[in-house]
């Protein structure tokens, strides 16, 4: 019998809000959750505490908007001082993983997926921290088998 993991939280942190994608227990597969408007950094890390303990998550995956050429620009700086308040005050590791093609990629499926511009804005955030998500379970489950 297969040993249980736990939950991973995987958030998209945005200018306007923070797309919540959660994992299974095993950390297989990645899904959908929730978007968060974004009021104040207090408030925001509040509302990540809540899913943390709602959903008895482990770890916490925040993605890294890293330019093309791997630098930081100010929205990773941003996401930088957010991963930091949540690694001060939560009592679960909190990790960055590279997000460059991530809204590309998810609006390029909603897209395909014929859905309106306005369905497409309320899906994107939650669908892109999804694919964070599963890139970092993908990831992780690459270097367990190899």
């Amino acid at each position: 019998m297969e040993r249980r993991q736990g939950r991973i939280l995987g958030l998209d942190f945005g200018s306007k809000g923070i797309g919540v994608a959660v994992s299974d227990e095993f950390g297989w597969t990645a899904q959908p959750v929730e978007k968060i408007e974004r009021k104040s950094l207090r408030e925001d890390v509040r509302c990540v505490s809540e899913l943390v303990a709602r959903y008895g998550a482990v770890k916490i995956v925040v993605g890294l908007p890293l330019r093309m050429d791997g630098t930081l620009g100010s929205q990773a700086r941003l996401v930088i001082s957010f991963v930091e308040k949540l690694k001060a005050v939560l009592p679960v590791p909190v990790v960055m993983w590279d997000e460059r093609f991530s809204t590309s990629a998810v609006t390029r499926v909603l897209l395909e997926a014929d859905l309106s511009r306005s369905k497409r804005k309320r899906y994107v955030d939650k669908m892109a921290a999804a694919f964070i998500l599963q890139g970092y379970l993908n990831h992780k489950d690459d270097r367990r088998s190899g």
